[in-house]
Formats: structure tokens, sequence, C-alpha cells
């Protein structure tokens, strides 16, 4: 008799459960270390961390008031200036407290690339960075904006310091064919004619001459023989020296009580020569103690149409409190929005009655 199929069935399936069964034995025995090897350890426990305390965002800072000046390079101006004062053996003091009332007016900086870059090339200038001044200028040359002949002037100036003299000529025709009517071509004249004097010279960039015994020396001289010193700064003034040597010479004048000094100084900050010096002119004016400064000042600021002399005037005016009529005049009158501005905001540091009854003017 046949077994029934549901028993055969049966014992497959329990021969193949026995023989999974030996199998597993076989593997156990084998790797007994990976059959008795302990159960990994448990995570130590997440100990909760307490949230941190909400930062809490501190207050804005008040914008500082802008103004359109070079203040690190007027408070070095004055820095210098209290130096000189004490070799000449005036006093310093008066110098360093000009210095402080600058820097009381606030943070300034140049208005664009463009003046920070002439500005560079001028301190590259006066470190007798020939190389670094040429490049500086020739940037701001190839940009044809409202410094560029200035510029053009200083790139001639570092080539002929440079030795690079037909480069410097050239430099001085494209300077008197692009800029016909430009304040540069007197101090360009008078370059040209040092460089061809000196072309057949091999003249080393470094020779310079001792511009400190020269200043104390006229100083001196203004002091004791103004008749004869005068002249002397005057022809300075109008040739190729560099332009701290010429700023120096500024600085005598403005020391000078001598009438015929102070007519020199006033012709120079009313457009008498280029106009960085102009600049320089209208600064050594206002920190000048005289009674009229307030009104040569204002008169250069309605007779020019640059904005750099407009601004250089405003500031002149506001380091004394007793101009502050003076510019509150000039405030009324101004028709450029711009520069109304820039009146309005040195009047409103200014300690005065009048600076005072205007703001309250202008809020009704």
């Amino acid at each position: 008799m046949l077994p029934n199929r549901s028993f055969v069935d049966k014992c497959r399936g329990a021969r193949a459960s026995a023989l999974l069964l030996f199998i597993c034995c076989l593997l156990m025995s084998a790797f007994p270390a990976a059959a008795q090897q302990p159960p990994a350890p448990r995570p130590a426990p997440v100990v909760p961390v307490a949230p941190a305390a909400p930062v809490v965002p501190e207050p804005p800072v008040a914008p500082t008031p802008f103004i359109d000046l070079d203040l690190s390079q007027v408070i070095q101006d004055a820095t210098r200036a209290a130096a000189e004062a004490a070799q000449f053996k005036v006093d310093a003091k008066v110098w360093q407290n000009f210095g402080a009332a600058f820097q009381r007016a606030g943070n300034v900086r140049p208005t664009n690339n463009e003046d920070r870059l002439y500005e560079q090339g001028q301190r590259e200038l006066d470190r007798s960075q020939w190389n670094a001044a040429l490049t500086s200028f020739t940037q701001v040359a190839n940009r044809g904006g409202s410094r560029a002949d200035g510029a053009l002037y200083w790139k001639a100036y570092a080539l002929n310091k440079l030795g690079r003299r037909d480069e410097a000529l050239a430099a001085i025709a494209e300077l008197r064919k692009s800029y016909a009517s430009s304040r540069w071509l007197d101090d360009a004249n008078a370059l040209e004619m040092e460089v061809k004097q000196n072309s057949g010279q091999n003249v080393s960039p470094e020779d310079q001459p001792d511009e400190e015994l020269k200043l104390m020396a006229l100083n001196a001289l203004v002091n004791t023989d103004p008749d004869r010193a005068l002249p002397i700064l005057d022809n300075l003034l109008k040739s190729s020296q560099s332009l701290r040597l010429k700023e120096r010479a500024l600085f005598v004048l403005g020391q000078s009580s001598s009438p015929r000094a102070q007519q020199l100084l006033e012709q120079i900050a009313k457009g008498g020569s280029n106009p960085d010096l102009q600049l320089k002119a209208v600064q050594y004016l206002g920190l000048a103690n005289r009674q009229d400064n307030g009104q040569v000042l204002a008169s250069i600021y309605s007779a020019s149409n640059d904005q750099n002399v407009k601004r250089a005037v405003i500031n002149a005016l506001a380091l004394q409190p007793g101009n502050a009529k003076v510019l509150v005049d000039l405030a009324r009158k101004e028709q450029n929005p711009q520069m109304k501005v820039e009146v309005v905001r040195r009047l409103s540091i200014m300690k005065s009655k009048d600076a005072t009854d205007y703001m309250l003017e202008l809020l009704k």
C-alpha cells in the first residue's frame, strides 16, 4: 500500500528542517566568537541642553555727517604747519588748535574715485614715489574728467623726475593741445623750460634741493626784509617746483603780517594759480586770524563756479564761529541745492546764535 501524499510531504519538510538545523550547528561551531559576541552597548542617554538666551540686537548707530573735504589731509597740513611754526619760532599752539578744529568738523572723504586716485598721486609725489605717482596720474588723465589737466601736468612732472624727459615734454604737449584754456598751462610752461634746460644733463631722480633750508631762509627774510623776500616767494609759486614746496611757501605768506604777503595769498586763493594751490591758499586764509577774512572768503565763493573751491571756502569759514553770519548769507543766496546742503551742514555744528537762528528759520 502506497503512503499518503500528505504524509510524504510532511516527511520531506521534517528532513529539510533537520538539515537546516544541522547546517546552523556547523556554522556556530566554526565561528564561536561570532556566535558568542556580546550585544552592542546601549547609547548614553542624551542630556537636554538649555536653550541659549535670545540675542538682543544693538540699536542702530546714527551715521556720521558727510562732508566733502579731505579731512585727513587737512589734519596733516595743520600738524605739519605746527612743526614748521616751531621751527620758525612762532606760536605753534595756534596751528595745533586749528588742527583740532578740523578734526571736530566730522568725517570726510573724497567725492569720487577720480578724486581719491588724484590725491593718492599727490601723496606719492610727496614721498618721491615717482613711478607710483606716474601710474596714478596717468589713470586720472586717461579718464578725461575734471582733474585730467592737472593729472597731465603731474604726469609730466613725475616723468621729468624719472629722467624720461621726452615723455615729459609729450605729456606737456598733450596738456596744451587737449586743454587749451587750462589753468595749469603757466605751470606747464615753467616745467617745460626746466625739462629743456636739463635735457643735456644726466640728472638722477633722487637729486632734490634742500626745501627745508630754502623755506627757513625765506621765512627769516620775510620777517627782516619783506621787500626782498616777497618777489622770491612770488617767483617760487610761479615756478615748476613741487606742490609741497609751494604749499609751504603759502604757509610763509600766511605767517607774514605784510599787506603785500596777504595780497599774494588772496590772489592765489582767488584763482591766480593752479587749482591745487588755490585750494591750499583758501585753507590758509581760513587759518589766518584777520578781521576781513570772512568777507574775502565769501567773495571767493561767489566768484567761483568750481564746487571744490566752494567746499574749501565753506570749511574755511566754519573754522571760526565768528563767520557763521557769512555762512548764513551764503546759504540764503545759494541756488544750487547740493551746495546749500553743504553750507547748512556746517552751520548745524557751529555754536553760534546766527547759525541757531537760521536753523530755526528753516524749520518754519
